[in-house]
């Protein structure tokens, strides 16, 4: 299931999920990855500890900092799309 995102921020998703894959060692294929699904429980089943790693590659090749007791990390965590939308509208590198 594709989202309805600019060419750009689908380049910058399909990215995003490669390093999550590599970060990961997830044994899915980066390209399927549902960018709507949930990165918790049901969805890619990640944990806390996931999600602090996520962090780390975000703000080392993005430029974006997500700190970890921001309220907004729920919706920020929520899926692919929800964390691409994030880092699309922060980015510095």
């Amino acid at each position: 299931m594709q989202s309805a995102a600019a060419p750009d921020t689908l380049d910058l998703q399909r990215e995003l999920a490669q390093q999550l894959v590599q970060a990961l060692n997830l044994n899915v294929a980066a390209a399927d990855i549902d960018p709507a699904a949930p990165l918790f429980r049901e969805g890619l089943g990640l944990d806390s500890i996931d999600i602090l790693e996520i962090a780390l590659v975000v703000s080392k090749r993005y430029g974006v900092e997500i700190k970890a007791d921001s309220a907004d990390n729920h919706k920020i965590f929520s899926s692919l799309a929800a964390l691409t939308e994030f880092i699309a509208q922060r980015r510095t590198k």
